[in-house]
């Protein structure tokens, strides 16, 4: 899946906190597993016009960008002698990062501001598939590719 950095879409001028609001999860992570927030999905296009729920799942559940929340005690750790992998964690809690798409332990939780739910996944510390410069190079991203 190639991302198109060069076509004419219009990036999704949300802030980080818009994006990614601070709410606690309710869980810890253990063992090697890592804990990220999806972006939150948007409520209208571009133009203002309120998009549909159907619209709305299909962006939540096609999301890869996340914000990591919690990196678990025996994540990027070697399975033997529990000594750091030798190249280092591949993320750290703040990091945007891409992710797979399909997989994971998925949950919601609906936020106090009445806007869209919060996505929340838990996942293998290697199933994080890279991380994200910046939050303008998260901006960029679609949550999917058309």
């Amino acid at each position: 899946m190639a991302i198109d950095y060069n076509k004419k879409d219009e990036p999704d001028l949300r802030s980080e906190l818009e994006c990614f609001p601070e709410l606690d999860p309710g869980i810890e992570v253990a063992g090697d597993r890592v804990l990220v927030q999806l972006r939150r999905e948007k409520v209208a296009s571009k133009g203002g016009i309120i998009l549909v729920d159907e619209t709305r799942q299909t962006l939540r559940y096609n999301e890869t960008v996340a914000k990591v929340i919690q990196i678990g005690p025996l994540a990027y750790k070697s399975p033997d002698t529990l000594e750091p992998w030798p190249e280092g964690p591949w993320c750290k809690v703040g990091d945007l990062v891409r992710t797979i798409k399909y997989g994971g332990d998925r949950f919601v939780v609906n936020p106090d501001d009445e806007g869209a739910p919060v996505v929340f996944i838990t996942i293998q510390a290697r199933e994080v598939i890279s991380r994200i410069r910046s939050f303008a190079d998260a901006q960029r991203m679609k949550a999917f590719v058309d």
